[in-house]
């Protein structure tokens, strides 16, 4: 397991169960065993959907999860396979069978590790023009995707309250509706301190999911 997702992992499972009130650490340890398992990425992809079943409390971070485990496979598990495996018609049919799974948290951990390789800052605008492209015409479905942020980039320089308030009015179909808010709180504020934390769960409607997302795009970040 990549030790960078681990503490991405770990980071927003234990701010899930503070958040909670939630005071156990079998589910934790479990998936911690499905990311290091010489499974395939398919097989691993059942076994972290069983933790789930099995944990019906943590259903908000399924899908979460499900992001992280393919950055895992990115970061980890694809290094012991043929070098062009994700040119094959196995990983096609792999993306296929898991088109609709996971959310756009993805596109925001790939940019994040970008910025780790060149050694530059995240940034909103960055994220947006250089990263997802959601200018050039080719990247139109981007662009519908994350018009909410693109036609709210100035709540980077606002309030965790008036980002919930913003977040609060996005259409709950909308593909970035549930993590609108970390997301752009995130941008807002790389390093919160405990106390910029405490607002930011103040001003959420969705606090323990909220803080768990917030909590796994700072560590990943940190590291």
């Amino acid at each position: 397991m990549d030790s960078r997702i681990e503490k991405a992992l770990i980071a927003a499972v234990t701010t899930f169960n503070k958040v909670s009130g939630i005071n156990e650490n079998q589910f934790q340890a479990a998936l911690v065993d499905v990311f290091n398992s010489e499974e395939s990425y398919m097989q691993k992809v059942a076994l972290l959907d069983d933790c789930f079943d099995s944990n019906p409390s943590y259903e908000d971070l399924r899908e979460i999860m499900f992001d992280l485990l393919l950055m895992n496979f990115f970061a980890a598990d694809v290094e012991k396979l043929e070098e062009d495996y994700l040119e094959s018609e196995e990983w096609e049919d792999i993306e296929e069978q898991t088109i609709d799974r996971g959310t756009e948290l993805l596109n925001l951990l790939l940019y994040l590790r970008e910025c780790a390789d060149e050694e530059i800052e995240p940034e909103l605008d960055d994220f947006l023009k250089e990263f997802l492209l959601v200018d050039e015409d080719e990247f139109q479905d981007e662009h519908r995707i994350y018009e909410p942020m693109i036609a709210n980039q100035m709540l980077v320089d606002s309030s965790y309250e008036e980002i919930s308030r913003v977040a609060a009015k996005l259409d709950d179909q909308q593909e970035l509706a549930d993590i609108f808010y970390p997301i752009m709180s995130f941008f807002a504020e790389q390093n919160p301190s405990e106390h910029q934390f405490a607002e930011y769960l103040k001003a959420s409607a969705n606090t323990a999911v909220d803080a768990a997302i917030y909590a796994l795009v700072i560590a990943y970040n940190k590291y």
